[in-house]
């Protein structure tokens, strides 16, 4: 059975964002990720890692980030994320050492658990969780 929640994708809004709720460990965060179907993977800033409770030298997986990101260091940390009321769910972030990098929700593994749909005459964002 599949749920489905819509977003508005407001005219000010160059990029499509999504309110979502993070949690690591005993930690929540709150925020806006930006939903990038050219993303390989999905991207979390240092600082969000931080507020999570997740520990930098704890993490040994380390992740190649290529583009405008290759010189940046990261690692691979599990973060389980709520989008609104859709039942929540347990994505592969790779953890960057920078915190001047946006939030991105990528291809791993948020867009291979989610259908999303770009609405552009309705100005929404539909995601499906099935």
């Amino acid at each position: 059975m599949s749920s489905t929640i819509e977003f508005p994708f407001a005219d000010d809004e160059a990029l499509p964002t999504i309110p979502i709720a993070l949690s690591y460990a005993d930690f929540s965060v709150s925020a806006n990720a930006l939903l990038d179907t050219g993303s390989t993977v999905n991207l979390l800033p240092y600082d969000i890692g931080l507020q999570l409770g997740a520990i930098w030298e704890e993490q040994t997986v380390r992740l190649p980030l290529a583009g405008n990101l290759a010189k940046v260091e990261a690692r691979g940390l599990f973060v389980r994320v709520q989008i609104g009321n859709l039942e929540p769910v347990r994505l592969a972030f790779a953890w960057a050492n920078a915190s001047q990098v946006p939030l991105i929700l990528g291809q791993t593994n948020f867009f291979r658990e989610f259908d999303v749909c770009f609405q552009s005459s309705r100005r929404t964002i539909e995601i499906i969780r099935f």
